[in-house]
């Protein structure tokens, strides 16, 4: 490494030297080779990219799913001198055009993206004219189908680099398995010497598993909370009730705690956070949405009120404990009861088999000339599926080559005036103005907002589509509109391909089962973990390949030498009346009158049809939520038959 890099490191970053492995990484990028780091939550990774950013010829892109860390990173750049920006879907048209200018002009170093700005086909075009030095993935594990957070848009980022012409990538994660690596370095074309893994052993936490019932886990976490020396704290939930329930059992014992989820206001969420990171001994109440991308060095606890859904997920979670490298707890309350609810968020995502036929029917049926505007609102909704996991049908079908998407378009647009139309008009000369009226005539007028449908307006006022939305961009560009755009559809055309739609739909509902399996067998290690009669921190770093042999002497087994056993959930039958049920089953389609549906509809898990039929207000919903889903779909198979004959 160059004594100039150094120089870089302690004058722009305010670092006297590297951290572990990130010497390694920066190297390799420096000399035109990919790399991938491994590295632990607060282990560094931003710095793996930001210094090179600033020696490498062109515009380093990264990508990253968490806009709140865009911002973060983007102000401490900013604070260095370093220009940097960001594109994401919460900024207003004006800041977009400012941002791509300075990509024009060569003036930014680095830009944050979510990668779901790759479906938009102007921006991967303006991508493959400017040079792209370094291409930046973090969570890349996210790409990988044996990963914990697999993610469609990742999957089809290794195509992306290509074409765009990036000249170097760098994948960055906290959690990754041995598989995973190979995935990673397989679809970036990394070499195995460029694989910076750090390692996963934290010595200065203790990490503790306790086996509790249900009904004692919220006397069991007042106690510790109460024995322990204050501290900044996180307990991790599962549920988004189960964090306001909690939350507020806490702060009725007085305690300063508070509730965090995704389903609360952004503002809120704000405040909570803020509220956390200034408070020394804070307790945030938290679903997995908060801790990413948090900078807090001195958290001295993080509890596991529910169990967490993988290793993976427990890794990067107790990892926001302890940065600082001071002792700290990490404490996981577990509770056999938890076990359904997080097998069902793994059921739930699991498209029937006909779904997935009559999804593939739909895609063959697609013409290879003229594109089909899809809604994959009205998709997921026609064909019962999850939103995500008909995205997620969707990138299979194109990685297979059946299909191929287009940039989004939206069909529908709101636009709420500053001032008066007349004032708007003024500010456009001749024609132009003219056209401006034209619009606002054509645009049905609300009490604040006027609705227009640019396809409609364009076919009225015999012009092209684009030229009505330029105009809305122009107007609001120059603050005279507030404009809110809905109702997305994205073009899809069939591609000439020889596939039989049966292989396809084949290899489809393999690809779902397969996943299911994944993620029933990923909470079973969690089980597996807290049950082992041997080091529990040598089997969680293990898990990730890393070998230890000697006892950690600072996990439940090391401090007991006892293996311990989930304490068994009360054996409660299924106690439902048949004919109630039955009345359920009637209200179902005939094609989803089947064993799993109605199991779904029993655990309480959720689908487009069901809240379209209102069946999640049915007293049913959810009556067998703490039923294991396969003894509940066993319970309904003989149902289903004898209401079939």
């Amino acid at each position: 490494m160059s004594t100039n890099i150094r120089e870089v490191l302690a004058s722009r970053f305010g670092f006297d030297d590297f951290r572990p492995g990130q010497e390694r990484v920066v190297e390799a990028l420096l000399s035109g080779r990919s790399a991938l780091a491994v590295f632990p939550t607060g282990g560094g990774k931003s710095l793996c990219y930001q210094l090179p950013a600033l020696e490498i010829e062109g515009l380093t892109l990264v990508v990253s799913p968490l806009i709140a860390l865009m911002k973060d990173q983007i102000d401490f750049l900013k604070g260095r001198g370093i220009e940097a920006a960001r594109l994401d879907s919460s900024m207003a048209a004006s800041e977009v055009v400012a941002v791509n200018e300075a990509i024009q002009k060569d003036e930014l170093k680095l830009l944050y993206v979510a990668p779901e700005r790759f479906g938009n086909e102007r921006f991967v075009s303006e991508m493959k004219r400017a040079r792209i030095g370094l291409f930046a993935i973090d969570e890349a594990h996210c790409i990988s189908e044996w990963g914990h957070n697999f993610r469609p848009d990742y999957l089809k980022l290794a195509e992306t680099v290509q074409g765009i012409g990036a000249e170097r990538v760098l994948a960055l994660t906290a959690t990754a398995t041995p598989s995973v690596v190979d995935d990673i370095c397989r679809a970036f074309s990394i070499a195995h010497e460029d694989s910076v893994v750090t390692g996963f052993y934290r010595p200065n936490l203790t990490m503790l598993t306790n086996p509790v019932p249900a009904d004692q886990r919220d006397k069991q976490l007042l106690t510790r909370l109460r024995e322990r020396p204050s501290g900044p704290t996180i307990v991790y939930v599962t549920l988004q009730r189960t964090a306001e329930e909690l939350a507020g059992f806490l702060s009725q014992n007085r305690l300063p705690a508070r509730a965090y989820h995704a389903g609360m206001e952004a503002d809120i969420r704000h405040e909570v956070q803020e509220w956390w990171m200034r408070e020394p001994n804070g307790i945030v109440v938290a679903t997995i949405a908060f801790g990413m991308g948090i900078d807090k060095s001195n958290v001295r606890y993080v509890y596991h009120y529910n169990l967490p859904k993988s290793l993976e997920s427990y890794s990067q979670e107790i990892g926001r404990a302890g940065r600082d490298e001071q002792p700290s707890i990490v404490e996981l309350l577990a509770c056999a009861e938890d076990i359904p609810c997080l097998e069902n968020f793994a059921y739930g995502d699991t498209p029937s088999g006909g779904a997935i036929e009559a999804l593939v029917q739909e895609a063959t049926s697609w013409s290879p000339e003229d594109p089909v505007a899809i809604s994959q609102y009205e998709l997921s909704q026609r064909l019962d599926m999850r939103m995500a996991v008909l995205r997620t049908a969707l990138t299979y079908l194109e990685l297979m080559g059946l299909i191929r998407s287009g940039t989004p378009v939206y069909t529908g647009y709101e636009l709420k005036l500053a001032t008066s139309v007349s004032d708007v008009v003024s500010q456009f000369p001749g024609v132009h103005g003219d056209f401006v009226r034209s619009i606002f005539d054509y645009a049905k007028r609300g009490k604040i907002w006027y609705g227009l449908n640019p396809d409609d307006a364009a076919n009225v006022l015999g012009v092209e589509r684009r030229r009505v939305v330029r105009a809305i961009e122009v107007m609001e560009q120059k603050g005279l509109v507030e404009v809110r755009a809905g109702d997305v559809r994205i073009p899809y055309w069939r591609l000439s391909c020889a596939l039989d739609p049966v292989q396809v739909t084949g290899e489809l509902i393999a690809r779902f089962e397969r996943r299911e399996s994944q993620e029933i067998a990923r909470l079973k290690s969690v089980v597996d973990l807290v049950e082992l009669d041997a080091c529990q921190v040598n089997s969680l770093v293990g898990y990730f390949g890393e070998e230890r042999h000697a006892p950690c002497n600072h996990c439940t087994w090391c401090l007991t030498k006892t293996r311990q056993s989930l304490p068994s959930p009360p054996n409660a039958l299924i106690d439902l009346e048949p004919g109630r049920v039955e009345t359920l089953l009637r209200r179902l389609p005939l094609a989803q009158q089947a064993p799993r549906q109605l199991a779904k509809l029993l655990c309480g898990i959720s689908s487009p049809s069901f809240t379209k039929l209102k069946l999640t207000r049915d007293p049913l919903f959810g009556s067998l939520e703490h039923h294991a889903f396969a003894e509940v779909v066993a319970w309904c198979d003989p149902l289903i038959k004898q209401g079939s004959r």
